[in-house]
């Protein structure tokens, strides 16, 4: 887009703040999965960058009450911004579990499953970073929402095998029931990652 006045502008640069704090919480959250265990430390950080996205998503809501013209639809913007925040909240929530469970060293598995959320939030960064100049971006956000959905469906697959593997090798009925949780919970992080996408895919063709 052209001539974009400061305020609308402004928008945009919340937005990559935001998609910025997602990118370093999964960043820290792959670090964490490769840890022998989750100490308050680790939580406590996490928690710090969901402090962080929640004032970004705040101040993207109380601009858009306050700004009369805006670069996109109200309700788009919206949208946008919380389900934004949802991701890191989703994963706050992992590393809160994984601490209150004492749990061990992730399997592969679900390191890999952790490690596809990473590779989907940098997706989302990417795309957000078009959304200023959709019209000429428009290809490069709706290639960066396909590989969301690639990445969703991978996750899928892989969540469903690591279900199967902890019923198969795990004796202990405890162990089941925490990592079957945390790892729907990252599932439902990376489904959160296709929303954004659909979002996104939207947006583009709304004003294309």
């Amino acid at each position: 887009m052209f001539g974009l006045s400061p305020k609308e502008d402004k928008f945009y640069l919340l937005f990559a703040q935001s998609t910025e704090i997602i990118a370093k919480t999964l960043k820290r959250l792959q670090g964490i999965m490769q840890q022998d265990s989750v100490s308050a430390e680790d939580a406590a950080q996490m928690h710090r960058f969901e402090h962080e996205a929640d004032k970004v998503t705040t101040q993207i809501l109380e601009r858009l009450n306050s700004t009369f013209i805006t670069p996109l639809d109200r309700e788009d913007i919206y949208k946008l911004a919380q389900v934004l925040d949802d991701i890191v909240d989703f994963a706050e929530g992992t590393v809160e579990r994984m601490l209150l469970y004492r749990t061990g060293k992730p399997s592969l598995g679900a390191q890999e499953l952790v490690h596809l959320v990473e590779l989907a939030t940098e997706q989302i960064q990417a795309a957000f970073a078009c959304l200023g100049n959709i019209h000429f971006k428009k290809s490069t956000i709706l290639a960066a929402a396909e590989e969301i959905y690639n990445l969703e469906s991978a996750g899928d697959k892989l969540y469903r095998q690591e279900v199967a593997r902890l019923f198969e090798f795990e004796k202990d009925p405890i162990e089941i029931i925490k990592w079957k949780e945390i790892l729907e919970h990252i599932e439902t992080t990376l489904d959160h990652c296709e929303s954004i996408a659909d979002l996104l895919k939207s947006v583009v063709l709304k004003y294309d």
